[in-house]
């Protein structure tokens, strides 16, 4: 067998492996979903898909792992609760879905933005994609500091429009969140200066 064949048939196996890692869903949440290193731990992927986004978008792994906490607590399947019409039938206020609670529309620009066909919301790595893509699009339409996530979650929460209109200032209950996921980042981060070296990479990330 040559070497590109031995190559072809590598890149065949491993993507027969990323469908079936696929297919079989998200996984479960995390046993402790407090502690980014324990996360890590448990799933080493995740944090190498949080390192590989903030490289292309400059989103620091602790503040998209504290947006993701907050919008679905690590759940892929995550989606808005249920409402009630005249309080009897069930409907759903929201599109948002997965990990990082997606719209529909909002999934649709950012596939358009990056080309990116095949992604799907309740992909962790995908999801940590969409973050850091967001925060570079709030960067550059709204000057928000990757590094500041009570600005990026507010505009997280309101859009990139509703932030700079300052739509926040009449809720103060998301204030409280978006204070709450500012210091969850701060002491993530800090966490992960201390135990980012013992997360093993897998091997099939390169």
């Amino acid at each position: 067998m040559t070497i590109s064949h031995r190559r072809t048939l590598l890149i065949l196996i491993m993507l027969l492996l990323s469908f079936l890692l696929t297919a079989c869903g998200p996984p479960k949440k995390p046993e402790n979903i407090e502690n980014i290193c324990r996360i890590f731990y448990q799933y080493p992927n995740w944090y190498w898909d949080a390192r590989k986004s903030q490289a292309r978008w400059g989103v620091p792994v602790a503040v998209q792992m504290s947006i993701i906490r907050q919008e679905s607590s690590f759940n892929g399947k995550a989606k808005p609760p249920r409402g009630k019409v005249l309080w009897v039938i069930p409907w759903r206020k929201s599109s948002a879905y997965g990990y990082s609670q997606v719209k529909n529309e909002t999934w649709k620009r950012y596939k358009k933005a990056t080309g990116s066909h095949f992604v799907s919301r309740d992909d962790f790595s995908d999801a940590t994609d969409f973050v850091g893509w967001f925060g570079q699009e709030a960067h550059r339409r709204a000057g928000i500091n990757p590094n500041n996530a009570y600005a990026l979650y507010l505009a997280y929460h309101e859009g990139i429009g509703g932030y700079e209109r300052r739509t926040y200032r009449k809720k103060e209950w998301l204030i409280k969140v978006a204070h709450r996921v500012s210091l969850r980042a701060n002491v993530w981060n800090s966490e992960l200066r201390r135990c980012a070296h013992k997360i093993k990479k897998p091997w099939y990330k390169f």
